[in-house]
């Protein structure tokens, strides 16, 4: 279970409230939307308990994103105002709190998440999303990026700046995180600093020795380390024709 609120006193004291429940098994928290996706990047959670109101990504606007998992979490929202409820049954929330939260009436979102949990009906498992939608947080704007924009990624310390054919944006995840997570859709690491998108590489050459590939007209150095591999990729492409 991830609590999600920007307000730590609250945040603390939802928290703290599902921890008692005997049906919750683990309470993490974060204090922001893009904290909550950091999170669930790292493990996922069955549920969602998050505010409406935050700055950057909102309550709603996570739902949205959420509703893109391959394995879709359930929400409940925790709000101070009621305005906000139809929006929360477009996003197919479990359950809509208000703030001051009364312990029986969480106490009884705990209950409906558990029922919707063991009524959902089986299901074979999801396939893979067609795209990813990447949150990107510069100066308390959160905009998104849409992994199919990305023709390549290059390592900047512990972060990954993700280069699209018109803006670049910075993101507090490893390269060698993206490299394990996108490999299955055609990324592959051409430096050690490096990542390429495979369907955005027009061209392939050697000069002096060294492999060159070449995206919407930049140039990038393949190590010879990836050189060999970076070809066998590219061959298992259907229809590509590289130079």
């Amino acid at each position: 279970m991830l609590v999600v609120d920007d307000e730590m006193p609250a945040l603390n004291e939802l928290a703290w409230l599902l921890s008692q429940d005997d049906r919750v098994a683990e309470v993490r928290t974060a204090a922001s939307g893009a904290d909550a996706l950091r999170a669930l990047d790292a493990a996922s959670a069955d549920v969602v308990f998050c505010d409406i109101s935050m700055p950057g990504l909102d309550g709603l606007e996570l739902a949205r994103v959420l509703g893109r998992f391959a394995e879709r979490p359930q929400i409940v929202f925790v709000t101070a105002f009621e305005k906000h409820a139809v929006d929360a049954f477009e996003v197919s929330a479990t359950d809509y709190l208000i703030k001051p939260i009364r312990e029986e009436r969480l106490a009884e979102a705990v209950r409906r998440v558990v029922t919707a949990r063991h009524t959902a009906a089986p299901t074979t498992p999801a396939a893979p999303p067609e795209d990813e939608t990447i949150p990107v947080e510069l100066g308390g704007v959160t905009t998104f990026v849409q992994r199919s924009d990305i023709i390549y990624v290059q390592a900047q310390g512990d972060y990954a700046r993700l280069h699209t054919r018109s803006a670049s944006h910075l993101i507090r995840v490893s390269l060698t995180t993206l490299e394990e997570r996108w490999a299955s859709v055609g990324f592959v690491r051409i430096h050690r600093s490096t990542l390429v998108s495979l369907p955005a590489v027009t061209q392939v050459r050697t000069e002096r020795g060294r492999c060159v590939v070449v995206l919407d007209g930049i140039e990038l150095q393949v190590s010879r380390r990836h050189t060999r591999e970076l070809r066998e990729r590219l061959l298992r492409l259907p229809g590509q024709d590289r130079g």
